[in-house]
């Protein structure tokens, strides 16, 4: 059996006006993220640690942000299609493990949505999905409110 790790990250703007989404799903918040698509980071940074793992390039290899037809997407139709690019060269989430940094809103009571979400997109149980979520004690762009960013972690199995 062949295992392999990904490691993803992304980092967006905030700013008011904005859905934040997060996790495929929107936060309730002043602001929001911005993005050529919806700018859910959380998404993104799972489809950058999926193809990292399968050896497949980045997701701006596979979704870049200068084609129009990804203008506004919602990021699990690409989280859809990053998954079926991986399965269709063999292999199969064993877990992943995720975290979002952001200040302001505490999005801890939205994990289990998130998670529910992810584990639907993704057709595996909602045991194989680790989200946490931290601040960075109000230092940095992401303290002072005018960004989020995410890390996720995938291990994936050859079939």
């Amino acid at each position: 059996m062949q295992l392999r790790i990904g490691i993803g990250y992304d980092v967006h703007k905030l700013a008011p006006g904005q859905d934040l989404n997060l996790g495929g799903m929107v936060v309730p918040h002043s602001q929001g993220t911005v993005g050529h698509s919806d700018a859910d980071v959380l998404i993104h940074a799972i489809i950058d640690a999926m193809f990292g793992a399968a050896g497949m390039d980045d997701i701006g290899t596979h979704f870049p942000d200068t084609d129009p037809q990804y203008k506004g997407i919602d990021s699990k139709i690409l989280l859809r299609l990053a998954h079926q690019k991986i399965t269709d060269a063999g292999y199969e989430i064993v877990n992943l493990d995720s975290t979002i940094t952001l200040q302001e809103p505490k999005i801890k009571v939205h994990i289990p949505v998130m998670r529910k979400t992810l584990a639907n997109t993704l057709e595996i149980s909602e045991k194989q999905i680790s989200i946490k979520a931290t601040t960075t004690e109000k230092l940095g762009f992401i303290g002072d409110e005018k960004g989020v960013a995410s890390q996720a972690v995938i291990l994936l199995k050859k079939l």
